[in-house]
């Protein structure tokens, strides 16, 4: 009852005001904070991280790291924060984020709007133990050096998470998304896991990418020695949207990146041969949707937008349904039901 009033106030608010007062409520008591959903069922290891279950909170909510803490008891397995950037940056000018509530989704040009990650590393250092914490890496946007950028991110960042995230396919920074190219990707790649210590290595891709993109990306990941990709980040495209900010630039997620971002998933689970754990992310809004990514390639998945019209408490939601889907499917464990399903999206 209390989520459902705070969503129908903050929904009246500009979109990122509203963001801004989500994340300082969820230090206040009334904050939906019943601890990570356990269950045998849902615990899932990922390189070399344990996870209470499988569902996790995607880079971008959290930007800054400032309620590590009570997203830790929020119902997820896990948290990424971030993204940052060796110098903090006030991103692009605002307006620059827009809901599209009949699409149920979201399109943003933030442009890594952050702290810097000498406070933000500051700030999870400060964590309590629990759930693993990530951080999204990424580059300044003025930076003439960019793959310099994240293995600067990473040398600081190394020993104040569990995991990082060497994001190249934000939309927002101009020409940021040319570093998925393989040259390019295996140099930054290198530059990262020199300075990466033991922390494990994900790298977050595109969905507009197309199937020779994805073999590629797939082989540079094999052979770099990353510990998984993520798939995807938030996409370009505007196929069927009916929303009055349908045209702003910027990247789309929510409900419309469902379809695509699991097509990449599957595509990515049959290039890796399943050999490369893999994180669905796009469109996730129920047990339904996360329990589909599992079945398309997905070891773990990701959500953030659909928070907006539903709110915080669908973590928890999800991972107790999607505990129950499995239990029903006769899976003992969610590792058993990841790929059972990829020929669905190929």
């Amino acid at each position: 009852m209390i989520e459902r009033a705070g969503l129908a106030v903050l929904n009246r608010l500009d979109p990122e005001l509203a963001h801004g007062l989500a994340l300082r409520a969820l230090h206040l008591p009334v904050a939906p904070l019943p601890g990570p959903v356990r269950s045998p069922r849902l615990e899932t290891r990922i390189a070399g991280l344990t996870l209470p279950n499988p569902v996790g909170l995607a880079a971008g909510f959290d930007k800054n790291a400032t309620a590590v803490a009570p997203l830790m008891q929020a119902g997820f397995g896990f948290l990424e924060v971030g993204a940052a950037t060796p110098r903090p940056q006030p991103g692009n000018p605002k307006p620059r984020l827009f809901r599209l509530r009949a699409d149920r989704a979201a399109i943003n040009r933030f442009g890594f709007n952050n702290d810097g990650i000498e406070v933000i590393a500051d700030r999870l250092a400060e964590r309590p133990e629990g759930i693993p914490v990530g951080l999204n890496i990424g580059a300044n946007k003025d930076s003439t050096d960019r793959a310099a950028d994240f293995a600067k991110v990473m040398t600081v960042a190394r020993t104040q998470v569990d995991f990082a995230t060497v994001n190249v396919s934000s939309p927002n920074t101009e020409k940021l998304r040319d570093l998925q190219g393989a040259a390019a990707l295996s140099a930054l790649l290198d530059g990262v896991m020199a300075e990466r210590g033991k922390t494990p290595v994900f790298l977050k891709i595109a969905p507009d990418l197309s199937d020779a993109e994805i073999a590629e990306i797939a082989q540079v990941a094999l052979s770099s020695g990353v510990s998984g990709i993520i798939a995807t980040n938030t996409t370009l495209a505007r196929d069927g949207l009916t929303g009055p900010h349908r045209a702003e630039k910027g990247g789309l997620s929510g409900r419309p990146l469902f379809v695509p971002s699991t097509r990449v998933l599957a595509r990515l689970y049959r290039e890796t041969g399943g050999a490369l754990p893999l994180i669905g992310v796009g469109g996730v809004a129920s047990a339904a949707d996360a329990y589909a990514k599992i079945k398309a390639g997905a070891s773990a998945v990701q959500l953030y937008t659909a928070m907006v019209y539903s709110g915080l408490s669908l973590g928890h939601r999800i991972a107790r349904g999607l505990d129950e889907m499995l239990a029903h499917d006769g899976f003992a464990n969610v590792s058993d039901a990841v790929g059972t399903g990829i020929e669905d999206w190929l």
